[in-house]
């Protein structure tokens, strides 16, 4: 090939690099797409959509059912359910405001500096959410009490074990939700994912991270309510250091092998842990599996 071909062939290249990289038409997104101007732009467009929708279903779809199926029918579930998200949400904000106050006094562009700036906020993050989760199990005593003052039965409506699971669920949808909101917004493209390099993988592997986050936080949740209640501060601080942990397995990104793995198999453990923690056996488990008990998670808790 001589100089003119190579001339070309580079010209070319950066040509299509510049119309599918930096706009135009759409491009797929994701693990399917194919080269550049391989597809029109109503494929495109389909492929982008269909990314969108799977990692939205992949990252929410577990959350979405326990929601339909131990939640949306009993008020008092969906207003505690609203109530744990919005405490989330609170921690978030003055995570976000100690943030952006460090970042604005140390006034440097210095990588190095912004990388330890960075860690700073997801430690302290971290420490903010369970502060918060802990001061919403308060209010949540508080709040059942008076529940059982005002209620007409001798058992309170609510026990702490429901409690801590619609809270968790709570703190989970919210967390998973500003987590992916943006990469959703994105992965509709316009653009190639990997197309300078980077991991094709992106928006699914941020989908099951997303997943993972959620289900913990139920798990936490049960986790927290119930070393509180029984004042097991060792499980508090396993909570906590978890937390933590599964947190800065994401600075090992884009390496998602070795962010995911070891956080889906913390996702794991804590799962077993709650189960039994909630009052779960390994009879339950046949009885559910069995489709014998309705509803498996939140029937049959003695109230405390």
């Amino acid at each position: 090939m001589n100089e003119y071909s190579k001339g070309r062939g580079r010209s070319r290249g950066r040509r299509r690099r510049r119309r599918w990289a930096g706009g135009g038409a759409r491009a797929p997104c994701g693990p399917l797409a194919g080269p550049p101007g391989a597809a029109g732009p109503a494929a495109a467009s389909a492929m982008t959509a269909a990314v969108f929708f799977g990692c939205t279903f992949i990252a929410f779809g577990p959350a979405l059912a326990l929601y339909l199926f131990t939640i949306a029918t009993d008020p008092l579930r969906i207003i505690f359910l609203i109530a744990g998200a919005f405490f989330w949400l609170v921690s978030l904000l003055l995570s976000s405001l100690v943030w952006f106050i460090v970042v604005s006094i140390s006034g440097t562009d210095d990588a190095s500096v912004q990388k330890g700036l960075l860690i700073f906020g997801v430690l302290f993050s971290v420490i903010i959410q369970e502060v918060f989760r802990f001061a919403y199990y308060r209010l949540l005593k508080k709040a059942n009490k008076g529940l059982m003052t005002i209620s007409q039965e001798e058992t309170v409506p609510i026990s702490v074990r429901q409690l801590s699971y619609v809270s968790g669920l709570g703190f989970g949808i919210m967390s998973g939700v500003f987590s992916l909101v943006n990469i959703l917004a994105d992965s509709l493209g316009p653009g190639i994912v990997g197309i300078h390099g980077d991991s094709p993988q992106y928006f699914l592997s941020s989908a099951f991270m997303t997943l993972a986050i959620v289900l913990l936080h139920i798990f936490w949740g049960i986790v927290f309510f119930d070393a509180c209640e029984n004042k097991k501060w060792w499980a508090l601080a396993l909570v906590i250091l978890s937390h933590l942990l599964v947190s800065g397995l994401t600075f090992l990104n884009p390496h998602y092998e070795g962010s995911l793995i070891p956080s889906y198999i913390i996702m794991l453990l804590m799962g077993v842990w709650a189960f039994f923690t909630a009052g779960g056996s390994l009879r339950n488990l046949k009885r559910c599996l069995m489709c014998r008990d309705k509803d498996f998670l939140l029937s049959n808790q003695r109230a405390r």
